[in-house]
């Protein structure tokens, strides 16, 4: 009995594996649009509900920070933990009493001084390049006056008002209505009652977490547990740290602009110092206000800012080699290149600062999680 004919396949082999490929690469792009949606609509919702969430942030990161401060004076001094943080908050209103009769008087001073001398300093910086260099402003007139090129600078200009509004509230968005400032300090005041609560709760926030994920497999639960716990682990030696780099940054700014007579070297220097909780904003805000500043004032010039350049040396030279290396380690473990990227996307995707302030613990979260799924979920065929 002969054997039946077989029918051709319908496609060929050459014909499946472009299909395969096509099916392969649809579904890329399919699952990197979702994700990209997610953080859309994620970071919407964040910005959206700002005003309610940044209280609750700050709360949190404050508690993770003062956390080990509470546990350390209930076992040295044998006290309950409603007694630890009533004491720690005793202590913080008598240190903020001693900055607000010290500190707060002559740094408010040198702020408004400051804010006045703004128009004095543009009136100066024109003056001294339309006297030394005419040909550049007469170029910028030229160039200015191609439409073109106008187009492109309002462009541009516009842009940068955008960033600027979103990175930075203006006085009007941040309350220059009495409603709006009446809700900032609501939410301001609202931050000492959030974080007496979070420090009275004692113990790991992740403890019961395996009980709230019955639907999971034990092996995955335990995975999110990890992740969970690296990132709040992240976020406490980052905000920890980056808090305590920054004032002492700020003193030694504070200090070497005020020996080297630059103007209002105390205000700015402790400016940049706090503005360093942002990685590399404070150094970047630092150099676009001193070097103008030290140059243009009565008496400033190159040698002044010379003299701000080795202090920013100096003191950048102090973080990178003696306080970063001690006070955080390699906890984060980013290159820079990858922190001033994640600056701008955590910036962009949450719609403002906080996204730049969480921008290294959510992306060494997201680089612990892909270390962690490449190396039990990702692994490669044998």
């Amino acid at each position: 009995m002969s054997a039946e004919p077989t029918s051709p396949p319908f496609f060929t082999e050459a014909q499946r594996r472009i299909i395969g490929f096509t099916l392969t690469l649809a579904a890329l792009l399919g699952s990197g649009a979702l994700i990209i949606a997610a953080f859309i609509v994620f970071g919407r919702l964040v910005g959206f509900f700002s005003s309610v969430l940044w209280p609750l942030a700050v709360a949190a990161v404050l508690a993770l920070i003062l956390r080990p401060l509470v546990d350390f004076l209930g076992r040295r001094l044998k006290l309950r933990r409603t007694a630890a943080v009533v004491l720690i908050y005793g202590i913080v209103v008598l240190l903020l009493g001693g900055a607000l009769l010290l500190l707060i008087p002559p740094l408010a001073d040198q702020l408004l001084d400051f804010i006045t001398y703004l128009p004095t300093l543009w009136t100066d910086a024109h003056a001294y390049i339309a006297e030394h260099y005419p040909q550049w402003i007469a170029l910028a007139r030229r160039q200015l006056a191609n439409p073109t090129i106008h187009r492109v600078v309002d462009a541009v200009a516009t842009e940068g008002q955008a960033m600027l509004s979103q990175t930075l509230p203006t006085l009007r968005s941040a309350g220059g209505s009495l409603l709006g400032l009446g809700a900032f300090a609501t939410h301001l005041l609202i931050i000492p009652v959030y974080l007496f609560f979070f420090l009275l709760s004692d113990g790991d926030p992740t403890r019961n977490l395996h009980r709230q994920l019955p639907f999971l497999k034990p092996s995955v639960g335990d995975d999110l547990v990890f992740l969970l716990r690296e990132f709040i682990g992240i976020v406490e030696s980052f905000f920890r740290g980056q808090l305590i780099i920054g004032l002492i940054m700020g003193a030694l700014l504070a200090l070497g602009f005020t020996l080297i007579g630059l103007k209002f070297g105390l205000a700015i220097g402790l400016l940049v110092g706090v503005l360093n909780i942002v990685p590399y904003l404070g150094s970047i805000i630092g150099l676009a206000v001193t070097l103008p500043l030290a140059f243009f004032q009565p008496d400033g010039g190159w040698k002044l800012v010379g003299l701000v350049l080795l202090v920013k040396l100096i003191v950048q030279t102090i973080e990178g080699w003696v306080l970063t290396p001690k006070i955080m380690g390699e906890r984060t473990g980013l290159h820079p290149v990858t922190i001033i990227v994640a600056i701008f996307f955590w910036g962009t995707a949450f719609d403002g600062i906080l996204g730049m302030l969480l921008a290294i613990p959510l992306t060494a979260f997201f680089v612990t999680a892909w270390r962690l799924a490449k190396r039990k979920y990702l692994k490669p065929a044998s």
